[in-house]
């Protein structure tokens, strides 16, 4: 009996200083930034003097998901190039931030996220990053010296994305 309740104690108390363990350096999330489309543009102004990949995602959307560990590979190989930088724009309800927070954990997301609460402007966003975007996602614009170069409103794989990259840097 002794010897059982020395191995619950045992348990118990490793199971304790597992849980009080700090988080790694990519457990680590950053508070998500919430913006409206002013802000989005006022980082993208920022931005000028780079290649900008800015991304359009939800947690909700399963393209989305399966598209993010490709552009965290591509990121991590061109996060040190200071002419670089990766943004991700979740387009989640600002309620779901929690579950947000929670995903980005999952997926161990590497880059500055923010949160596009602007949904009552919904009909002059959407058309002002790019015409004919119809709002549906994932979707990537590409930017440099401030300026849109490219749009694209499908999935992209890491090569293709690998490939713009270089193509502009």
């Amino acid at each position: 009996m002794i010897k059982k309740i020395y191995i619950c104690l045992f348990l118990l108390v490793f199971t304790i200083i597992g849980k009080a363990q700090p988080a790694t350096s990519t457990e680590i999330i950053k508070d998500i930034k919430v913006i409206t489309f002013s802000d989005f543009k006022n980082i993208i102004e920022k931005e000028n003097d780079k290649f900008l990949v800015v991304n359009f995602w939800a947690t909700w959307c399963m393209p989305c998901v399966v598209e993010i560990p490709s552009f965290m590979k591509v990121n991590e190989r061109f996060k040190d190039n200071v002419g670089y930088k990766m943004i991700l724009i979740n387009l989640n309800p600002v309620k779901n931030i929690e579950f947000v927070k929670k995903f980005l954990r999952k997926y161990s997301i590497s880059t500055e996220v923010y949160l596009l609460n602007d949904p009552e402007n919904m009909d002059k966003w959407i058309p002002a990053i790019d015409p004919l975007w119809e709002g549906s996602i994932p979707a990537t614009v590409f930017y440099k010296n401030g300026s849109k170069v490219l749009f694209k409103e499908q999935l992209l794989n890491e090569k293709d994305l690998e490939s713009i990259i270089i193509a502009n840097l």
